[in-house]
């Protein structure tokens, strides 16, 4: 599904040039599920975010379907990113004045759905994750395992076939965690999914396929 090609990221600063990736060479097959571990700095969340078209690479190529992503025109890249990757971050990043299913709809909306199939698609989506009971809630009267179980939701809401998730329990305690991991590979399989997650937890790294571990911006051996 995807396969990524000497991979480097730069950054320029006040201290001159700072190379956050270098040289990485991946291969993910569709339905794979993949842990990416490492020390914090070591180019994780930087790597997700190119897996993703958030960023651009300062060198490579990252292919989905043998198509290079960042040959795309600006709204190509947007549209894919809508439509075929579910993003879920370590802090949730719900909108806090809308409420748990105007959120879940958010997506959907962007994407130009109609109003009552982004709504069904929501609704559905947050009975999934054990909250049909908080449709109207906001963020602020939320836990943060419900936070991110709404997150998760609103991920999923345009059907992608790629979720990636930066460090989905790392703001919860072992209990919530554990709660959230079920679920993932609950949906993955239910969604058919492919899954690329970053974590320092071993836990839930354990549970994946395959593990990738980053040192210094490129991967271990």
């Amino acid at each position: 599904m995807i396969s990524v090609q000497g991979l480097c990221k730069r950054f320029v600063t006040d201290v001159g040039t700072v190379e956050v990736l270098r040289g990485i060479d991946l291969d993910v097959r569709a339905g794979e599920r993949i842990a990416i571990v490492g020390a914090s700095g070591a180019g994780k969340s930087t790597l997700m975010h190119l897996l993703g078209g958030l960023d651009r690479p300062s060198e490579g190529s990252v292919r989905f379907e043998g198509e290079d992503l960042f040959r795309y025109a600006p709204a190509q890249l947007d549209a894919f990113r809508n439509r075929t990757v579910g993003f879920v971050f370590q802090f949730h990043q719900l909108l806090p004045e809308f409420t748990a299913l105007e959120n879940v709809m958010m997506p959907a909306r962007i994407g130009r759905l109609p109003l009552d199939e982004a709504c069904a698609r929501a609704d559905r989506l947050l009975q999934a994750v054990g909250l049909g009971h908080r449709l109207g809630h906001k963020p602020g009267q939320l836990s943060g395992g419900e936070q991110q179980r709404v997150a998760i939701a609103r991920a999923l809401v345009m059907n992608p076939r790629l979720l990636l998730a930066d460090e989905p329990t790392g703001n919860l305690d072992s209990g919530t965690s554990g709660e959230i991991l079920s679920l993932l590979d609950r949906l993955h399989a239910e969604y058919n999914l492919t899954l690329i997650v970053v974590t320092h937890s071993e836990t839930l790294a354990s549970r994946m396929d395959r593990i990738i571990r980053m040192v210094d911006g490129s991967l271990a051996a």
